[in-house]
């Protein structure tokens, strides 16, 4: 049944709402050990002020000042609040600091979130040409799956992310920066090792060593092997390209993966040639989320980038 507010009658102030300004008004007084002088701090009329020590003191109860000359001083009641008051207000203006601090153009922070892939060498290289005109924004990395960044930037814990393949989401904006191209790394003495080019299908009986399901390298894998028209032998499923290289040099598999910074002993790199074997790398942002100046800022130069973010292709 529907309350009749009117017929309640007024609604209870909530005692917080009256006591934190008073609170904030006695630790500046606390502080300065002087009412004209809080309030000249505090920007409101001494009147005003000693108003509110007043009211603050006929709520509790208890005496918290005692005038001394044109000063102040705390009671033994008085110092117990301070005590209990004086951290708590601290750490909220540090907090506001911070929450500040993370939203300027000089030393504000971004959370960013990319495929392990990418971490050995486009990252690293495009944080440090982005930093040298930006030297005060500081920066939160999150590597991890396709599917667990996009998860964590719809919860707010990311501003943005770099992945593959792009997401289809109406709630997402994405920006195509490059296709990088994949090769199928076969051990040093596979049978396919001296071909240089193969059709994706010559590795049909093949084990595989993959991505864990939800990396979206799997995803791209399974989608290749499919269109060759096969499904995929899997032996081992890891979370880390050079931990599948390993397998591959070890004898235990084989891969389809990008290049790397430098090729694993142990291992070749065949060019695919059907199906077109690549993944397109993109960087994806909430759509409606008002963004910082920083993350506006480090956006903007990523999109910048468009097409030389790889290096090889």
């Amino acid at each position: 049944m529907p309350v009749d507010r009117a017929a309640a009658g007024p609604v209870a102030e909530n005692p917080l709402d009256v006591l934190v300004p008073r609170l904030v008004h006695f630790a500046a007084v606390a502080r300065t050990e002087h009412v004209t002088r809080a309030a000249e701090e505090l920007g409101v009329p001494q009147p005003t002020l000693s108003r509110s020590m007043a009211r603050l003191e006929a709520e509790l109860g208890v005496p918290l000042l005692v005038r001394t000359g044109r000063g102040v001083r705390l009671t033994r009641q008085g110092r117990t609040l301070l005590a209990a008051v004086g951290p708590v207000l601290d750490r909220l203006g540090e907090a506001c600091e911070e929450i500040q601090g993370e939203v300027s153009a000089a030393r504000g922070k971004v959370a960013f979130g990319f495929l392990h892939t990418m971490g050995p060498e486009a990252v690293p290289g495009l944080l440090r040409a982005f930093r040298a005109d930006h030297p005060g924004i500081r920066f939160s990395l999150v590597q991890d799956s396709a599917v667990s960044m996009l998860a964590r930037m719809r919860a707010g814990e990311l501003d943005l992310c770099l992945t593959s393949p792009l997401p289809d989401d109406p709630d997402l904006a994405v920006r195509a920066l490059g296709r990088q191209r994949l090769y199928l790394v076969v051990p040093a003495d596979h049978r396919l090792a001296d071909r240089g080019r193969v059709r994706l299908a010559e590795a049909a009986g093949e084990e595989f060593v993959c991505m864990e399901p939800g990396y979206g390298l799997r995803r791209i894998a399974d989608a290749l092997c499919a269109e060759a028209g096969f499904v995929p032998r899997v032996a081992f499923e890891g979370e880390e390209a050079e931990t599948l290289r390993g397998l591959v040099a070890a004898g235990l598999g084989v891969a389809l993966l990008p290049a790397p910074e430098a090729v694993r002993p142990g291992t070749v790199q065949l060019a695919v040639t059907e199906p077109r074997a690549y993944r397109t790398i993109g960087l994806a942002w909430p759509r409606e989320r008002p963004e910082t100046v920083p993350v506006k800022l480090f956006r903007e130069f990523v999109v910048g980038r468009t097409g030389r973010l790889l290096g090889r292709s």
